[in-house]
């Protein structure tokens, strides 16, 4: 059985999936955010549900990262979604 895990890009850009799956074949830097995003997003993901442990610190630089993440992911869909 998987576990759910929140915060997913295909989640998150549900209506955008052609989309996403195309930059992440087409477009190097949004293929490098996506893949750091999933990579954060699990690190909160695991704080979150006590499967490992963080400081508060850094549980939270974390989430400060992904949000980061996020801002220029939604930028590049934007930006794609308006040239489409």
């Amino acid at each position: 059985m998987s576990q759910h895990t929140p915060n997913e890009l295909t989640e998150i850009f549900k209506r955008d999936h052609d989309l996403i799956s195309k930059l992440k074949q087409t477009d190097a830097h949004y293929a490098k955010l996506a893949d750091e995003y999933h990579e954060v997003n699990r690190a909160v993901h695991r704080h979150e549900t006590e499967a490992e442990t963080l400081s508060d610190e850094h549980a939270e630089a974390l989430k400060k990262q992904r949000l980061g993440l996020l801002d220029e992911i939604t930028a590049i869909v934007t930006r794609a979604r308006a040239e489409a």
